[in-house]
């Protein structure tokens, strides 16, 4: 039954899948800013973001698919799927990186 969870090309479960997931990490997020999460608010926006990337990699997983067998859904997707990746880089910079100095410096 799982055998095929990975070929992507052909099954498109396991971009459902990580939609689905994504989603529940949304309404996860939602439910941390009610009073009697309280205790959880420092989580919320790890939360926020893992919610985005989930969302991120089901359509790149969903785009897979949609270019073998749907390729004018496949060239719409495209453009949100650069929307999305500048959103996700967006949010990773100003919420994680923003405050650390990035060194240049390798050697």
């Amino acid at each position: 039954m799982n055998d095929k969870l990975f070929d992507l090309k052909n099954d498109r479960r396991l971009s459902v899948y990580l939609y689905r997931m994504g989603f529940g990490t949304w309404l996860l997020y939602i439910l941390m800013g009610a009073p009697f999460l309280h205790q959880f608010i420092m989580y919320r926006t790890h939360c926020a973001i893992m919610c985005v990337m989930l969302m991120v990699f089901g359509l790149s997983a969903s785009m897979y698919y949609d270019y073998y067998h749907h390729h004018r859904e496949f060239e719409q997707k495209k453009k949100w799927l650069i929307v999305s990746y500048i959103v996700l880089a967006g949010l990773i910079y100003f919420l994680i990186l923003r405050d650390k100095p990035f060194n240049f410096n390798l050697f």
